[in-house]
């Protein structure tokens, strides 16, 4: 199974939100850019991913898992566009900052420090591991 970061901006759409969808998930609708729209065609059903607080907390406060493929997003008649849903599995017991991952060399190559902007996101096993130790999963 391939691993994902999901971000987004608390006022918009917070973890409280996500988990409040409860097992039916929710679309990660809104991507209007090319590489997260890929990333999202490249999942399969029950890819893990963090929820990171992006622009408000600037952390990792979840994990999610991919509930339904990717589908042509419902916020738009653009066909290019898609999105997958996603729902909540657990919280992450001490949240993960940004700042705790740009310090941790092991992470150095992260998406989320490399390509910041990016709101759909590839990490590796390795990446996994270390972000899930840090944050007392």
């Amino acid at each position: 199974m391939a691993k994902w970061l999901f971000k987004s901006e608390p006022f918009k759409w917070s973890w409280a939100m996500q988990k409040a969808k409860g097992a039916e998930g929710q679309a990660w609708d809104g991507v209007r850019n090319y590489q997260a729209r890929n990333n999202m065609r490249a999942m399969q059903l029950g890819d893990e991913g963090f929820f990171y607080h992006s622009n408000e907390g600037l952390e990792i406060v979840g994990i999610v898992e991919v509930c339904a493929l990717v589908h042509p997003d419902p916020t738009t008649e653009d066909p290019r566009w898609e999105c997958v849903d996603i729902r909540a599995v657990r919280d992450v017991p001490n949240p993960v900052t940004l700042a705790a991952i740009k310090a941790e060399p092991r992470l150095a190559k992260m998406s989320l420090v490399t390509s910041m902007r990016l709101s759909v996101q590839p990490v590796t096993d390795a990446e996994w591991d270390i972000v899930c130790q840090m944050g007392g999963l």
